[in-house]
């Protein structure tokens, strides 16, 4: 276990932001991560995981420590359904597909989010009718100060749309180190309802999907619309999409008759922020060397060298514009550092 100075984080999150660390320290076993939490106590800390929901605007004058625990286990298994634990340095997508393999199923909707499992839980992942609470059993997390081991259940979390109780009441005490998943051996629950699976189902010509299928299908959508980080920078959706009451809605019908919406309770809907934002005419809007994705407006991007710090004063233009427009306030589902 080495600690790195002045260690350029470019490479470690998905923006390609160049910001530096003051110091950075690469973290592959628990056990690990404990010592350096109890010597490192009193210095300041930056918690890193795949660096794929942050936009980095200014450098950190902290220990980085990289989370990268690695390793997949059954824990429980039945005739019918599987308990996997995956540690919090897996790389999701790489996860999901390990699990297509086996013939698991409850996350083929999630395929191609990018990070890593540990950040998961923290920001709720979800996609396509799809979150990670539906297939969270627990997690097991250390406290940054005791560097005490804790299980959390599903409750514990407090999981609400892109929300948990790490993102709120217990943010930066702790650090997740591993999940547990509960998916199906068999008689898997197909989601197909949610954006156009089923058309891109058509478009393959299979009547009869499997979870292969539907993830085959999700990875089709998502690449049609969301731009690579390899390619272009990005940090994939950077609002959340806003829940607004069907009051609200009714009123915003009349003057935008075309606005998309998914009711999600008796009393509230959902609006893609996306919609909105192409709606005030920011899609495929491009400043310097940064923008709004040409295919998808949700996502904000950096076309080579932008700074963190501009790519977050454009975010902050489209809360406002969105705002003066739609009276509605769209919050960033990408964390601002």
């Amino acid at each position: 276990m080495t600690i790195e100075n002045n260690v350029s984080l470019k490479p470690f999150n998905t923006f390609g932001i160049d910001a530096k660390a003051t110091s950075y320290c690469n973290i592959s076993t628990v056990e690990q991560l404990k010592n350096i939490l109890a010597s490192q106590h009193t210095n300041p800390l930056f918690i890193l995981g795949g660096g794929s929901n942050m936009l980095l605007t200014k450098d950190i004058e902290a220990l980085v420590l990289h989370i990268n625990l690695k390793g997949l286990t059954i824990v429980n298994e039945t005739d019918n359904k599987v308990t996997v634990k995956a540690m919090a340095g897996e790389n999701w997508h790489e996860f999901v597909l390990w699990c297509l393999e086996q013939n698991y199923g409850g996350i083929e909707n999630l395929s191609l989010i990018p990070g890593n499992v540990g950040t998961a839980p923290i920001q709720n992942i979800g996609a396509y009718g799809v979150e990670l609470k539906d297939v969270f059993v627990s997690c097991e997390a250390i406290h940054i100060k005791s560097q005490q081991l804790k299980t959390f259940t599903k409750k514990d979390c407090n999981f609400d749309y892109r929300e948990s109780v790490f993102k709120q009441d217990l943010k930066s005490q702790y650090i997740i180190t591993s999940v547990n998943f509960e998916l199906t051996k068999t008689n898997h629950r197909l989601h197909m309802d949610y954006g156009a699976i089923k058309d891109q189902l058509n478009v393959f010509n299979i009547a009869e999907p499997t979870i292969r299928h539907i993830s085959k299908a999700v990875i089709a959508i998502r690449q049609s619309k969301l731009p690579d980080p390899k390619d272009i920078g990005n940090s994939g959706s950077f609002f959340k999409n806003p829940i607004i009451s069907k009051d609200e809605f009714e009123t915003l019908n009349d003057n935008f008759p075309d606005i998309p919406s998914y009711q999600i309770s008796d009393k509230e809907v959902k609006i893609p922020a996306g919609w909105l934002i192409e709606k005030a005419g920011f899609k495929g809007k491009r400043f310097n060397d940064y923008g709004v994705h040409k295919e998808q407006a949700l996502v904000l991007v950096n076309y080579g060298n932008a700074k963190g710090k501009d790519i977050f004063e454009l975010a902050k233009l489209l809360q406002k514009t969105i705002k003066r427009i739609f009276n509605i306030e769209i919050e960033t589902e990408v964390n601002i550092i």
